[in-house]
């Protein structure tokens, strides 16, 4: 799942990009509102994490941006104001959720985990996710195998449920790279692969196939005709 943070309080913003990788987030960090636009343009994003005090603009502005190119992307507004007719006026121009600073950072963690949720399900995509002997709950992010729980990391889920929403396609590793990973995040040549390792160890050798020189694609699992 990957987040855009638009925050330009270096130390806040810091330990903000920190909890977020930590809870297996890729985020990617820009500071002004200037950025926004291109940001949105260069990257798919599920949530986005807004400051509507930015040093070059206004972060309403910024706001109404967004939601005039992505209407449906969930946006939390961070702000300093509290106040009932700021909390009126945020909803107003389209904020998802707000939060008042200073904030908790595990509350970011919650806050984001339920305005995803509340999209994915507006948008029918917190079904369960079938794959012959395979089930996803992304609401959950939970894994079966033949009926048994199957523990997985975020980024090995995150990989998997990319896998199968898009399992008539072939996925480049640059794409699924993308899917796990913000700007400037360091990434092991083989990051994916190791992954895919993972997944075929816990589930089975023939449920994601290398397709040679493309990427990788969802492949036979048990159950399917």
């Amino acid at each position: 799942m990957r987040l855009l943070m638009v925050e330009d309080d270096f130390l806040f913003g810091t330990a903000l990009h920190k909890s977020l990788l930590r809870a297996g987030y890729a985020v990617d960090w820009i500071q002004t509102a200037a950025a926004v636009s291109a940001a949105l343009r260069s990257a798919d994003y599920d949530c986005v994490l807004l400051d509507l005090n930015l040093p070059d603009g206004s972060g309403e502005d910024s706001l109404k941006r967004v939601r005039d190119r992505t209407p449906g992307l969930p946006v939390i507004a961070i702000t300093a104001r509290g106040g009932v007719l700021d909390r009126i006026r945020l909803l107003g121009l389209g904020a998802d959720d707000y939060l008042v600073k200073p904030v908790d950072l595990a509350e970011v963690n919650a806050r984001v985990r339920a305005v995803t949720r509340r999209t994915q399900q507006a948008q029918g995509g917190l079904g369960v996710l079938t794959h012959g002997a395979l089930q996803l709950q992304p609401a959950r992010r939970s894994a079966t195998w033949m009926g048994k729980v199957v523990p997985l990391t975020n980024r090995e889920f995150w990989l998997l449920e990319t896998l199968v929403r898009k399992k008539n396609q072939i996925l480049s590793r640059e794409r699924l790279e993308e899917t796990l990973y913000g700007w400037g995040e360091e990434i092991d040549s083989n990051a994916v692969e190791v992954y895919i390792h993972h997944l075929r160890h816990k589930f089975s050798p023939t449920l994601i196939k290398t397709v040679r020189g493309l990427g990788y694609q969802l492949g036979v699992a048990l159950g399917n005709s």
